[in-house]
């Protein structure tokens, strides 16, 4: 089961990198609109942070992105 969780995790994290890149926004504009560091966004995006909901549902409204697609999408960024 913790197998499972930590790859949902990983691809919730990569589908949010690929959104964002797909967007063209910076890690610096996500974190600004998070009011979170650089560093910090970054870990977010590498899996390395507890991703809380309402972390999870910000991040989504800034990317402007469903947030079933981020959980259920393979790569969201086509």
């Amino acid at each position: 089961m913790s197998a499972l969780v930590n790859h949902s995790v990983k691809t919730i994290a990569e589908n949010i990198r690929n959104t964002r890149i797909r967007l063209a926004y910076s890690q610096e504009y996500l974190a600004a609109k998070l009011n979170v560091s650089q560093n910090t966004y970054s870990k977010i995006e590498l899996g390395y942070v507890k991703l809380t909901l309402e972390r999870f549902f910000k991040i989504c409204r800034v990317l402007e992105i469903d947030p079933a697609e981020v959980i259920n999408a393979d790569g969201v960024a086509a």
